[in-house]
């Protein structure tokens, strides 16, 4: 990696960070992420603070709400249809549930309330609402490929999701 020391994270370059995450206090997520910078693959409140560190730099970056996830909006509880659930499709109170609409796009949702005639959506992401706090480290810099920058995403998978063999994100 020498000749790349002198690299900063800035627009078109392939970071590797380490990270934790924590929410009031409570770690939630932990590990490294790697993503090109400038191309919003990560939150943009992260992407803006870390901008300019160099590798082995390390730094508290505090994201609030607005930058991160958004705010939590009420009316991204929806009532649903039992009919539009399969009838051998378990509905789990409080757990991530994947799902597709009429026009073919997924999207994942939290049952909050179940009845006889239909469930209750929350379809806010579950850190809406909520200030964050990253202990990040530069791991790794290198220039981004031609093909990445133009994708505007990392040629070996995604980066911008957390399901495993996702295509609609990449």
């Amino acid at each position: 990696m020498a000749q790349d020391e002198k690299l900063l994270v800035e627009k078109d370059v392939v970071v590797t960070l380490d990270y934790s995450l924590e929410v009031n206090g409570n770690l939630i997520d932990s590990g490294p992420i790697q993503f090109i910078q400038g191309h919003g693959n990560i939150i943009p409140g992260l992407e803006k603070q870390i901008e300019g560190m160099r590798l082995g730099d390390e730094k508290e970056v505090w994201v609030k709400s607005e930058d991160a996830y958004g705010d939590y909006d009420p009316e991204l509880e929806v009532e649903v249809s039992r009919q539009s659930f399969p009838e051998d499709f378990e509905i789990k109170l409080g757990q991530p549930m994947r799902m597709q609409d009429g026009q073919g796009h997924i999207f994942t949702g939290v049952a909050v309330a179940i009845s006889d005639e239909s469930v209750t959506m929350n379809m806010n992401h579950p850190l809406a609402g909520k200030d964050l706090l990253f202990k990040t480290r530069v791991t790794d810099l290198r220039p981004a490929t031609s093909e990445e920058i133009s994708r505007g995403a990392l040629a070996q998978g995604c980066s911008s999701c957390s399901s495993e063999g996702c295509s609609d994100c990449c």
